[in-house]
């Protein structure tokens, strides 16, 4: 009876130890969906020396396209896709790469997460389809798209999507966060109405993406995972690799209150294990919500960004882009910032898709013209690669793509009179490094003066709202912002009466020349 009762309990020992052990691995294959059904067919093979990840920890596949990989009680298990092949998208053009692993599911927060996902399959495969890609290519990117309401998801519809429903030859979009605003219960329409562009579609968890009922920070992302998947994930596009990044630490392990810029460690281990597989001559794109460029640290934990710039030192080619400002502005990292190539890395603080929060009169579309802080108009950008190479560029909506610079000058002047008038020029993608010439008529160009200061279209429009005689349909604009990106020049006088024609040619830090004019009128004095 003994004996009997002894093998009893070492049979159940035995078993329960190998669902404990099965519980804490994951294991798949990763095969080429040739067919495109997401089934895996006796002709169709796996596919060797893919990246599969648990969010830390990343392993290639071997041979055969299998792979193993530790998990505990809330993982989500994804391949990094390899160039040349494609994963599914869904009714909605979200990519379909990866396998939530939540067996108890999202805890009860005031948004709902991810329903209870039970004991792992015996295998978790991924289907990935053969594609033919270009190195030469565009991305989409939109800044915080951020609707609070499905008025504004219909001013989202209308003043941006619309311009871009079926556009052709772009492979893929990202919005970098702040999909909507708080409510995020505005996913799913979010989500339809990005689904009408018609192309793939990722997406970046911004810190109005949260769970704010979270009480830690990597629960934060919740109802996020529930509509988009992981929130920390990376891929491969020609001889680019992209790694998306939420670098928002919530509640703030400064005070408990609010959030700040940063990483947790296991995101930093992500990186760190999946740059172990990446080649050092790819082009390395990071994207993230909160721009990584304050230096004092009060936005963005300054020791974080150093240890990103760690993990990149072996790599020269890189761009990071981020969103969250409602500003837009370029900004470069030397040795004295952590950073460890010689050729500075570019940051690049992208332009918002809904500018200043939906605020201003009312455009031809019926939505609010929206120009951000320091006078960038609201728009989306492109990041055009070349090989492992790349340049940027920005798009104000609805409007034509030539127009980059907006001028501010007076509208008369009195010649030969003294003046403090002066000839502004917003160059939106511009950079302090970067050259902004002016001439009048076909005289001579000069450089303008970068200054730092309020735009003054941007404040000129702030007047018209205080001096109506009208109420305005739509909200105020905010107050403005210090603008990084403007020019200065005074104003001639001391030429004929009569119209004379302002040039500006601006050449941004790619070599690319955009021109704008505006006209002012000298007039001979009356006293």
């Amino acid at each position: 009876m003994k004996r009997n009762f002894s093998i009893l309990l070492v049979a159940f020992l035995l078993c329960h130890s190998f669902e404990l052990w099965a519980q804490s691995t994951v294991k798949g294959l990763v095969f080429e969906d040739r067919n495109a059904n997401g089934k895996k067919e006796r002709s169709e093979k796996g596919i060797p020396n893919v990246a599969v990840s648990n969010g830390r920890e990343v392993t290639l596949t071997d041979i055969r396209g299998n792979y193993e990989l530790p998990v505990g009680k809330d993982n989500i298990i994804f391949v990094i896709k390899p160039a040349h092949f494609k994963p599914h998208i869904n009714e909605y053009n979200l990519p379909q790469y990866f396998y939530i692993h939540k067996p108890e599911g999202s805890p009860e927060f005031k948004y709902k997460g991810v329903e209870p996902t039970g004991p792992l399959p015996k295998s978790v495969d991924f289907a990935l389809i053969p594609s033919q890609e270009d190195e030469n290519f565009k991305a989409l990117i939109f800044g915080d798209t951020q609707p609070y309401n499905l008025q504004e998801v219909e001013y989202m519809a209308k003043g941006l999507v619309a311009e871009l429903e079926g556009i052709k030859d772009i492979p893929f979009g990202i919005t970098l966060g702040d999909l909507v605003g708080d409510n995020l219960d505005l996913f799913s329409p979010y989500k339809q109405t990005i689904a009408r562009i018609g192309i793939p579609w990722f997406n970046v968890m911004g810190n109005h993406d949260m769970n704010y009922d979270a009480p830690y920070d990597s629960l934060s992302d919740e109802s996020f995972e529930s509509h988009f998947g992981p929130a920390n994930y990376a891929f491969n596009y020609g001889k680019a690799h992209f790694i998306i990044l939420d670098d928002i630490l919530y509640p703030d392990p400064r005070n408990g209150r609010g959030y700040w810029g940063g990483f947790r460690k296991d995101q930093l281990d992500f990186v760190e294990n999946n740059l172990k597989y990446v080649p050092k001559d790819k082009l390395i794109v990071l994207a993230f919500h909160i721009p990584i460029t304050d230096p004092s640290g009060q936005s963005f934990r300054d020791s974080d960004r150093r240890k990103l710039f760690d993990l990149l030192k072996e790599y020269p080619n890189t761009v990071s882009m981020s969103a969250h400002t409602h500003l837009q502005r370029q900004d470069f990292f030397t040795a004295e910032d952590g950073w460890h190539q010689e050729k500075p890395h570019h940051h690049y603080n992208a332009g918002t898709s809904n500018g200043d929060w939906y605020s201003g009169r009312m455009n031809e579309q019926g939505v609010p013209r929206s120009t951000m802080r320091d006078g960038t108009p609201r728009g989306y950008a492109f990041l055009n690669i070349n090989g492992n190479q790349y340049d940027i560029d920005y798009r104000v909506s609805f409007a034509d793509p030539t127009y980059q610079i907006e001028i501010f000058a007076p509208k008369v002047v009195a010649q030969n009179q003294r003046t403090s008038a002066r000839i502004f020029a917003n160059f939106f993608m511009g950079s302090e490094n970067d050259e902004v010439l002016y001439r009048i008529g076909s005289g001579e160009w000069r450089k303008m003066s970068r200054v730092e200061d309020y735009d003054p279209s941007y404040v000129h429009e702030h007047f018209i709202w205080d001096t109506t005689e009208e109420v305005f349909e739509g909200r105020r604009p905010s107050l403005a912002r210090t603008c990084t990106h403007l020019w200065s020049a005074p104003v001639p006088v001391n030429l004929e009466t009569g119209e004379h024609v302002i040039e500006i040619k601006a050449t941004d830090m790619f070599g690319k020349v955009h021109n704008a004019t505006k006209t002012y009128r000298i007039a001979a004095p009356t006293w």
